[in-house]
């Protein structure tokens, strides 16, 4: 499992998830932070310091919220 980042980070990019991130798992996109879920440890870290609430587990997502997910393999299989 690996947490998502969602909605609420679009255009925030507030950043204190990538600071606390024990495996640098995260990364900036053009519109928002992405945390690669093959790398992504599920400890936690960055759910706990989100400012805007905008991080999930993956097996917590709604199934709107899904995408979110998708764009985050996507963005990390065009590295």
């Amino acid at each position: 499992m690996a947490f998502v980042i969602l909605d609420p980070c679009r255009n925030e990019k507030s950043g204190e998830c990538v600071s606390v991130c024990p495996v640098d798992c995260i990364e900036e996109g053009t519109d928002q932070f992405y945390i690669d879920p093959d790398v992504c440890i599920d400890c936690g870290a960055c759910k706990a310091v989100c400012p805007v609430e905008a991080i999930e587990e993956e097996y917590d997502l709604e199934p709107d919220q899904e995408v979110f997910l998708e764009k985050a393999e996507e963005f990390f299989a065009n590295r």
